[in-house]
C-alpha cells in the first residue's frame, strides 16, 4: 500500500532527509490557533456565540471569525487584533476562523462585504470590527453586572476577566448569558491613543501551519469519492471549441469522460496526472476567430498611436496651454508598460460537489459572496444552496477575484455526479490569465526659467478593465484605475491636464496588484526624475520642492533620505534611485541600490522604503507587505512580460515567465513615518509602485541610459 503523500509528510520528509539547506533541521511543532481547515464548519450557532464574529467557550478560549481572505497578507492575525483589542481579552487564548459566506449570503451580510482586494481589509473593517468587539466586551459586562446586582459601570473587563470589588467572572462563564442580553446602544469604539494591542508586533497566527504543511490550501483538498480534471482552454481568447476526437483515449485508465466546458474541454479521470496526460494526447479542433492574426507588437503601435487621441479628459486645472506655450523648457516622453501574468504559486484549482439541492465548493477565493452567486449560477440552484469552503490562498494579487475555474468545476461535477477538483496547470494559469492592461502614457512638463513645472499633461492609453470584465458601460470614457495615480498627482504645478482613451484588445485584463497604479508610478516617478535632470536638480531635492505644500509626502521623503542614506558615495557602476508615490491611501517612498555591469547585468542590491499608512495594526505585517510588494514589484520591473504570437500567449511556465528567485532579492528596510490622524491607509499593494521607477531611475543615474518601456531584461545596457 502506498502513502498518500501530503504537504506536511513532504516538509517533514524533507527536513529529516541529507543534504540541501535542510540539513539536520527537525520540523518544529507548533500549537496553532487555526484549523488546518480554516472555514467555517456547517453546524448550529454555538451557545456561546455573543455577535457573528465572537463565539467564547466555557473553558474561555475564544473564536473570533474573520470576514476576509488569507492570502499571505496577515489578515487573520491583523483583524483578530482589531477585534481583540476591543474584546480585552487575552490574545493567546484566540482562535480564528474564516466567517461564512453561506451565513452571509442567507443572514443578511453579518460580515458586511467580504471581498478581499484593493487593500481594504483593515481600512474597510476597523470600524465595524472594532465595533463588534466593543458590543461583545459590553456584553459580557451587562452580564456580569446582572449576575452580581450591580450597574455595569462598576465592573471592568481586562484579560478575558470581568470583575469588580467584590467578584470576578470568566468570559467563559458568562458567554452564555451575554448572548442572551441586547444592548439599548452600542458602546464607544477606542481611539487610537488608547490602543493596548494595536500596534504591537504580533507573530502570525498562519505561520505555524504553513510551516509544517498541515494549512490545507484548494490544491490540498480531498473529498469521498472525489475524482479529478485537467481542462485545455481555448488558446486565443475569445476562440470556441469546434471539435474533439476522444477514440485516441478511449480504454485509457482511469478516463471517466471527456465534456466541454466554458472556454474550453476537460477531461474527468481518477487521478490528475491520467485526466492530464489523456487531454494531452485528444485531438481538439478550436475555432480561433479574427484575433489569431494578432500580436504585441501590433498592440504596442495601436496603444502609442493612440495617444495621438482623440483623447477623453479626466482633469483639466489652470491654464495649460499658457503654461506650455510660455515654457523656457518643454520635458517629453513616452513609457510602456506590458500585459503581466498575475502568476500566484498557487495555479487556480477548485472542487465541486453538486446535487440537485446542494452545492459544495472547496477554494481559495478573493470573493466568496460572488463565488457563491456563480456557482449557483451555473448549477442551477438558489445560491442559498451552495455552500463555499474557503482554503487558504496560495497567493491572489487580484487573480481570485473572478473564479473561472469554479464554474468549470462546478459544470463537471453537475455532469459526472460525483466530487470533481479541476485543476489547471500552470501552463493553463499563466496562458489563461486576466493580465494587467497593456498601457502607452506620454508626459509632457512645461518648466520655467527657474527650472520649476509651470504645467504637467499626462496622457495614457489602457485598457479598460470594467469592459473586459462585462461589468457595464464606463461612464464618460473614463474608470479610476486608468487615471489613479495621474490625476490625483501630488506634484505641484500651475497647470496639470490628464486625458485617457481606454482601448481593449482580444487580451482580457483585470485587477494587479496595485491595479493602475503600477504602470501609472512607473511613468509619473520615472518622468519627474527626467524633469529634475533637465532643470540640474538632485532628483529627492527636486521631489521635496514640488511637494512642500504636502507634509506627509515630505516626512516620508526626509525618513527615506535618512535612512537610505541619500547621496552617498557609489561604487563605478552603481547608483541610488528614488520613487514615491500614493495608492490606497498610503504614501510610500523607495530608494533603491542597483549595479550595472559592463555587460548590462543589472543588480538590485539594497531597498529602503517609508511608509505613511496613517496608522498600524501589526507593524510585523505591514513590513512583511511592503516586502512583498516590492518583491513582486520588482519582478515584474526585471523579467515581466505577457507577449501575443498569432493571438495567444507565448509564456507558459516559469522557465518563460520569470519571476524573481532568491539571488535576486535585494535586502529590503521597512521603516515609518506615520501621520496618525483619521487616516488608515491600506498596505498589501503600495510597496509595489515606487519599485519600477526606482530601479529605472538608479539605472538612469548609473549608466545614462533612461528605461521608458518595462522589463528591463529587453533593455540594451552594456557598454
Amino acid at each position: 500500500m502506498t502513502a498518500q503523500l501530503t504537504r506536511r509528510l513532504f516538509v517533514t520528509s524533507s527536513l529529516s532527509a541529507a543534504g540541501g539547506l535542510v540539513v539536520a533541521v527537525a520540523a518544529p511543532a507548533f500549537a496553532a490557533p487555526l484549523s488546518p481547515e480554516p472555514w467555517s464548519p456547517d453546524a448550529p450557532r454555538e451557545a456561546g456565540e455573543i455577535n457573528a464574529f465572537v463565539v467564547i467557550e466555557p473553558d474561555n478560549s475564544i473564536l473570533l471569525r474573520i470576514a476576509k481572505s488569507e492570502m499571505g497578507q496577515g489578515v487573520m492575525t491583523s483583524l483578530a487584533m482589531i477585534l481583540a483589542e476591543e474584546l480585552e481579552c487575552d490574545f493567546a487564548k484566540v482562535r480564528v476562523e474564516y466567517a461564512s459566506a453561506h451565513r452571509n449570503v442567507t443572514e443578511g451580510a453579518p460580515y458586511q462585504r467580504m471581498g478581499t482586494g484593493g487593500s481594504s481589509s483593515v481600512r474597510g473593517s476597523r470600524v465595524f470590527l472594532q465595533q463588534a468587539g466593543a458590543s461583545a466586551r459590553a456584553r459580557l459586562v451587562a452580564a456580569a453586572a446582572r449576575r452580581w446586582g450591580v450597574e455595569p459601570s462598576a465592573c471592568v473587563a481586562r484579560a478575558g476577566i470581568v470583575s469588580n470589588t467584590d467578584s470576578s467572572a470568566t468570559y467563559g462563564e458568562l458567554a452564555s448569558e451575554a448572548a442572551k442580553i441586547p444592548l439599548t446602544a452600542e458602546p464607544a469604539i477606542k481611539t487610537p491613543d488608547q490602543f493596548k494591542l494595536i500596534g504591537t508586533r504580533a507573530a502570525r497566527l498562519d505561520t505555524p501551519l504553513k510551516v509544517n504543511g498541515e494549512a490545507e490550501f484548494g490544491i490540498d483538498v480531498r473529498a469521498p469519492d472525489m475524482v479529478y480534471a485537467a481542462v485545455a482552454n481555448c488558446p486565443v481568447f475569445g476562440g470556441m471549441l469546434k471539435s474533439w476526437d476522444d477514440a485516441a483515449i478511449k480504454g485509457r485508465r482511469g478516463v471517466i469522460a471527456v465534456l466541454p466546458v466554458e472556454n474550453g474541454i476537460a477531461v474527468v479521470a481518477d487521478r490528475f496526472w491520467r485526466a492530464k496526460q489523456a487531454l494531452a494526447a485528444m485531438p481538439i479542433v478550436w475555432d480561433y476567430g479574427a484575433a489569431e492574426a494578432t500580436n504585441s507588437e501590433q498592440f504596442r503601435a495601436e496603444y502609442r498611436a493612440a495617444l495621438d487621441g482623440p483623447l477623453v479628459n479626466a482633469v483639466d486645472r489652470g491654464d495649460s496651454a499658457s503654461a506650455f506655450a510660455a515654457a523656457a523648457k518643454l520635458v517629453e516622453a513616452v513609457y510602456e508598460a506590458p500585459h503581466l501574468a498575475h502568476a500566484p504559486m498557487e495555479p487556480l484549482n477548485a472542487t465541486a460537489h453538486w446535487r440537485p439541492d446542494r452545492i459544495d465548493v472547496w477554494m481559495g477565493t478573493q470573493f466568496p459572496e460572488d463565488a457563491i452567486k456563480s456557482a449557483a449560477s451555473v448549477g442551477g440552484v438558489d445560491a442559498r444552496d451552495v455552500y463555499l469552503h474557503n482554503c487558504f490562498l496560495g497567493g491572489g494579487f487580484g487573480r481570485r477575484a473572478v473564479n473561472d475555474e469554479l464554474r468549470q468545476a462546478v459544470q463537471l461535477s453537475k455532469a459526472v455526479g460525483k466530487p470533481v477538483k479541476l485543476i489547471w496547470t500552470r501552463e493553463e494559469d499563466i496562458q489563461h490569465d486576466r493580465y494587467r492592461p497593456q498601457a502607452a502614457m506620454r508626459m509632457k512638463a512645461a518648466l520655467g526659467a527657474d527650472g520649476m513645472p509651470t504645467g504637467f499633461a499626462f496622457q495614457t492609453a489602457v485598457g479598460s478593465i470594467t469592459r473586459s470584465l462585462g461589468w457595464g458601460k464606463v461612464e464618460n470614457g473614463l474608470e479610476p484605475s486608468a487615471v489613479e495615480g495621474l490625476a490625483n498627482t501630488p506634484y505641484r504645478a500651475g497647470a496639470l491636464k490628464v486625458d485617457a482613451l481606454l482601448k481593449n484588445t482580444h487580451v482580457p485584463v483585470m485587477f494587479w496588484r496595485s491595479v493602475g497604479s503600477s504602470q501609472n508610478a512607473f511613468a509619473v516617478e520615472s518622468f519627474i526624475d527626467e524633469v529634475a535632470h533637465a532643470a540640474g536638480r538632485d532628483p529627492l531635492a527636486f521631489r521635496r520642492a514640488l511637494l512642500a505644500d504636502k507634509p506627509d509626502f515630505l516626512a516620508v521623503l526626509d525618513k527615506l533620505a535618512e535612512k537610505g542614506e541619500w547621496g552617498k558615495p557609489m561604487p563605478k557602476g552603481s547608483a541610488q534611485g528614488v520613487a514615491i508615490h500614493e495608492s490606497f491611501g498610503t504614501i510610500v517612498g523607495e530608494i533603491v541600490e542597483v549595479a550595472v555591469s559592463d555587460k548590462g547585468e543589472v543588480k538590485v542590491g539594497r531597498v529602503v522604503a517609508c511608509v505613511d499608512c496613517g496608522h498600524v495594526v501589526n507593524p510585523l505585517t505591514v513590513e512583511m507587505q511592503i516586502e512583498s510588494g516590492v518583491i513582486y514589484g520588482l519582478t515584474a520591473a526585471l523579467f515581466g512580460e505577457i507577449t501575443i504570437r498569432d493571438g495567444r500567449v507565448e509564456q507558459g511556465n516559469f522557465d518563460t515567465y520569470t519571476i524573481a528567485r532568491m539571488a535576486d532579492a535585494p535586502v529590503i528596510e521597512t521603516h515609518f513615518a506615520l501621520s496618525g490622524g483619521a487616516k488608515w491607509g491600506g498596505v498589501g499593494e503600495p510597496g509595489t509602485p515606487p519599485i519600477a521607477p526606482a530601479v529605472a531611475n538608479a539605472i538612469f543615474a548609473a549608466t545614462g541610459k533612461r528605461i521608458r518601456s518595462l522589463p528591463l531584461k529587453n533593455a540594451s545596457l552594456g557598454v
